[in-house]
């Protein structure tokens, strides 16, 4: 069974989720141009001035999604 990456796309500021908000309507719209799997696109508000998206693939598409994508980091899910 393959491990599960979390990308990540940090934004800061007041305007931050609103364009977490933004920003994952363009991940789920990638995944679908390319027919690409994935577990889950979200967002998550750490504080009012720091918010971040991201998405959640598989181990073996993540080096597609990070070429692709440039997230700013990742972690294990």
């Amino acid at each position: 069974m393959s491990r599960k990456i979390k990308l990540i796309w940090d934004f800061k500021g007041p305007e931050g989720l609103e364009i977490a908000k933004h920003h994952c309507i363009h991940l789920k719209e990638f995944t679908q141009i390319d027919n690409l799997p994935y577990h889950e696109v979200d967002y998550k508000e750490v504080n009012p001035m720091h918010t971040y998206a991201f998405i959640t693939v598989d181990e073996t598409y993540m080096k597609t999604f990070r070429d692709a994508l440039k997230p700013h980091r990742g972690e294990l899910a």
